[in-house]
């Protein structure tokens, strides 16, 4: 560790570019906003909000700001911050920023800037503006010099470790720098040079000077500025002296004019810190309040972006985007409905004690909405022909084509039919056929009659093997007083089959997901998260068919196959669909157990 390394979580994710705001310039206060309807979960983020506003505070203004760090891409637990923090606003009369946290030129990249804004905005959110902290970096160079001036600060010149290791821990003493009581005007000199580019990394740091006994870790004379020579994605080589997270959080939300700076429950411990710091500078408006609440976290899931981003460089996954990771834009590729991300967020209310949510609630949330929008098609993942002996031909000798109008959505009637053709050469699901069917197999086999999908009735009557025994082709007959899948004579069947139309089809291939974590929470048994990845989370399956109009659907466009679960065309490779849930609700499953047990 070289001196002066952030020892500081980073905020939440990362925004876009936008209008500079002026140093100290405070936003001017509106008239009292009244707060829209609240959802019936617990919010008590929006009761202080409401507090405040009642009480007169910041003039009855609200004003938020969701501030990532542009290190890579967002994930599905940044998702309640992003919601907590717009929501909040919006429900005010009030507004929410982007502001990117780009004080680490060593991890920070456009790409991320980009990815951030392009998944906020994807989510539904639009911000009011979009700042970034190196915005302010002149400013909070000024407000540095204050603080040394006010013998508040002082230039160390040991290492990283030994930093670290004198901070001493809890019920264990710190010990203070020998440079501690450093003359003001030394430090003054020693942060200009800093700032000239005189030292190496790690050659010394700025310290804030409050207390080495603190209980409060974070007060144990905290590192403010450190020396990085690497090049900035937006001021470039202008400076090789950063402000670590803590230092420039609390003034960037001073100087954009927040009134409450709501972070997860990991910077409550923080909090000391961010007040200290203004409560020292000369501010010339209302200081903002920083409120901490539950971040949200996931069985089976992964969200350290550290390990995020380990699994992408080594290849674990296909990329930020891969359908399997938990960040925004692999379940946007995966096809989950922004508005089943927000609106589970929305639905957990917001709470003071972290907890683990299982995955498979967020899913029953996806499955509800699809559910009501997503247009029905018929397709084979695993085909086995099934021809009908008894299908008729035309004068010409061939096959007659027979079209239904079928339902695009049962839960929307006016999403009207669309035409599909049959005939009598189709393929089925190789596991809805059984040579030897086991107890309890309602599906096809050897002298049983089952019901196509919309329709007819028809009836195995033999089998076509390969050269090892396995079945490729199952002979049937159908009955053609039983078009539309009723029998006239009020006879019954146990099955009902999606089938497709071989001449009339679509070739697709279909990936299949499972958890990319086996373990229900990664890392558990051994501390490495990474050692519970699951080395069959992907299936993919080609010479998949489907009926024709599945060539039709634009890439992100998310269909239910029928039986089968809903799938996302892919946006860049037609012909590819991934399985974005399966249509068994297991949430639900899950919850009869608990209220059994």
């Amino acid at each position: 560790m070289t001196a002066g390394s952030p020892e500081t979580p980073s905020a939440g994710a990362t925004p876009s570019a936008g209008a500079k705001p002026s140093a100290g310039a405070k936003p001017s206060a509106g008239a009292k906003p009244a707060a829209t309807e609240r959802p019936a979960a617990s919010d008590f983020i929006r009761e202080r909000v409401q507090r405040d506003i009642e009480q007169g505070t910041f003039g009855g203004r609200v004003q938020t700001r969701f501030p990532p760090e542009p290190n890579g891409y967002l994930h599905i637990g940044h998702a309640k911050a992003i919601t907590q923090d717009f929501v909040t606003a919006e429900s005010f009369g009030g507004i929410c920023n982007v502001r990117f946290d780009d004080t680490n030129p060593d991890t920070e990249e456009v790409e991320f800037v980009e990815s951030i804004l392009a998944d906020i905005e994807w989510l539904g959110f639009h911000p009011a503006n979009v700042f970034y902290a190196s915005d302010y970096f002149e400013q909070l160079y000024d407000w540095a010099l204050h603080l040394i001036s006010n013998n508040l600060a002082y230039v160390d010149e040991q290492d990283g470790d030994t930093i670290s290791a004198q901070r001493g821990g809890y019920g264990r003493p710190g010990i203070e720098s020998p440079y501690r009581d450093r003359p003001v005007a030394e430090s003054l000199d020693l942060f200009a040079r800093m700032r000239a580019g005189e030292f190496d990394e790690g050659a010394m740091c700025l310290r804030a000077k409050i207390d080495m006994q603190s209980d409060n870790m974070w007060l144990r004379d905290p590192v403010l500025y450190r020396i990085r020579h690497g090049h900035h994605h937006r001021t470039h080589d202008a400076w090789v002296i950063y402000p670590t997270y803590d230092w420039a959080h609390g003034q960037s939300d001073a100087i954009e004019g927040v009134t409450h700076s709501i972070c997860t429950l990991e910077f409550d411990s923080h909090r000391p810190l961010y007040d200290w710091c203004l409560d020292n500078l000369p501010l010339p408006y209302e200081q903002p309040q920083q409120i901490e609440f539950a971040r949200l976290e996931f069985t089976h899931t992964v969200t350290s972006k550290r390990r995020l981003k380990k699994m992408v460089a080594e290849g674990v996954v296909d990329g930020w985007d891969d359908p399997r990771m938990p960040t925004l834009a692999g379940l946007r590729r995966r096809g989950y409905p922004p508005s089943a991300i927000t609106t589970f967020c929305v639905e957990i209310g917001t709470a003071r004690t972290n907890a683990r949510h299982a995955i498979e609630s967020l899913e029953a949330v996806v499955r509800r909405q699809l559910n009501a929008v997503a247009q029905r098609r018929m397709a084979v993942l695993r085909p086995i022909k099934l021809t009908l002996t008894n299908w008729p031909t035309n004068d010409d000798g061939t096959p007659v084509v027979e079209w239904f109008d079928l339902t695009n959505n049962p839960e929307n009637p006016d999403d009207g039919t669309r035409r599909v053709a049959f005939t009598g050469n189709l393929v089925i699901e190789s596991e809805d056929f059984a040579l030897d069917p086991p107890p309890k197999f309602f599906r096809l086999s050897v002298g049983r009659e089952v019901r196509l999908r919309g329709a007819y009735l028809v009836t195995a009557t033999d089998v076509v093997t390969d050269d090892d025994g396995n079945v490729v082709e199952v002979l049937a007959t159908y009955d053609p007083e039983t078009r539309g899948g009723d029998a006239p004579d009020g006879r019954k069947v146990k099955s009902t089959m999606h089938w497709v139309s071989v001449p009339h089809s679509t070739p697709l291939t279909a990936a299949l997901y499972d958890r990319l974590f086996a373990a229900e929470v990664p890392g558990e048994a051994t501390g490495e998260s990474l050692d519970d990845l699951n080395p069959n989370s992907r299936e993919l399956l080609t010479g998949c068919l489907g009926e024709a109009s599945l060539a039709d659907v634009e890439g992100g466009q998310v269909v239910q196959f029928e039986r089968l679960g809903y799938f996302a065309a892919d946006p860049d490779q037609p012909g590819l669909f991934h399985r974005t849930v399966g249509l068994k609700d297991e949430w639900a499953a899950i919850q009869r157990r608990q209220q059994k047990a």
